[in-house]
């Protein structure tokens, strides 16, 4: 099955080093105007349907968690700010009308690890096609902690694509990084490996590798919707593109800075930070994602 591959390098700590290492302190604090150039290709729009891939061993709780931020996409009934709120930027992308109303299809549970644990792109592809060929949904595979991919925790934390052909469809991929590299793709949950270091966050579901998956997921899946199939909005090289929230890599908060997060929300009780109320009183932390009419990268909070 052929495919294209955009990756999407959603290590928020090393991204955020590497686009502001050379810039003063002061500068940091006014955004510049940040262009993904729209390249007349289709988005997703509508309804759009996400089927889950799970890969390993996950806990019914911690599907629960995965499973509740994806039926928050559409919530508008949550308190603000809401990961609904934040997910109706997307509306501003043009392509189509409206924002994508996300809904969650099918789940395919493979416990026993049917592939090995140390998996290659193809394996991905193979993965993701197990939930259909639809042109109206994303097929997204998450890898359990103790599973391998292919540049996990070296050069991503996540990723997605599409087919090619008359059945081309969107699939997308993130790995639990709890017990591989929580510094590179659990961050802020976790002390950074690279940079300063700053005291990790409480993550608000209380799980550091799957609250760090969300982050991860919220950044492939807008990526997704986007820019599902190569030619949507994205600012250099198609091979390697920022998207809508990777072009934003970091950034959690207003006030951002190099190894800080940004100004968020704290819980009283148990001093876990978040910016965005989901569903059944969920709360999550999610990244900033760029704005096409204000050509910044826009926070909750």
């Amino acid at each position: 099955m052929a495919s294209n591959y955009h990756f999407a390098t959603v290590s928020p700590l090393l991204f955020v080093l590497l686009l502001f290492t050379s810039s003063s302190m002061a500068a940091l604090v006014q955004q510049q105007p940040l262009v993904l150039k729209y390249h007349n290709g289709l988005l997703l729009k509508g309804t759009v349907t996400v089927n889950l891939i799970w890969y390993g061993k996950f806990t019914p709780a911690q599907r629960s968690v995965i499973v509740d931020f994806l039926q928050s996409l559409n919530s508008p009934a949550t308190p603000r700010p809401s990961v609904s709120s934040w997910w109706k930027t997307t509306e501003n992308y043009k392509g189509g009308s409206g924002s994508s109303a996300v809904v969650v299809g099918k789940q395919f549970l493979d416990e026993n690890y049917s592939l090995g644990k140390s998996l290659k792109n193809s394996h991905i592809v193979y993965l993701a096609a197990k939930g259909g060929h639809s042109g109206g949904a994303v097929n997204v595979v998450l890898t359990a902690n103790d599973v391998a991919v292919d540049g996990f925790c070296r050069s991503r934390c996540g990723s997605h694509g599409s087919t090619r052909g008359p059945a081309r469809f969107a699939y997308a991929w993130v790995g639990n990084s709890e017990t591989q590299c929580p510094g590179y793709c659990a961050w802020p949950f976790h002390q950074p490996v690279y940079g300063p270091q700053t005291p990790p966050l409480v993550p608000p579901n209380g799980n550091v590798g799957v609250d760090g998956m969300v982050i991860n997921l919220a950044t492939v899946l807008a990526g997704t919707v986007t820019n599902p199939f190569n030619n949507g909005y994205f600012q250099g090289p198609a091979t390697a593109p920022l998207e809508a929230v990777s072009a934003c890599t970091g950034v959690f908060g207003s006030g951002a800075y190099p190894g800080y997060a940004g100004r968020v929300l704290t819980e009283k009780t148990t001093g876990a930070s978040y910016n965005a109320h989901g569903v059944k009183g969920r709360k999550y932390l999610l990244p900033a994602m760029w704005d096409p009419r204000t050509s910044q990268c826009s926070t909750l909070v």
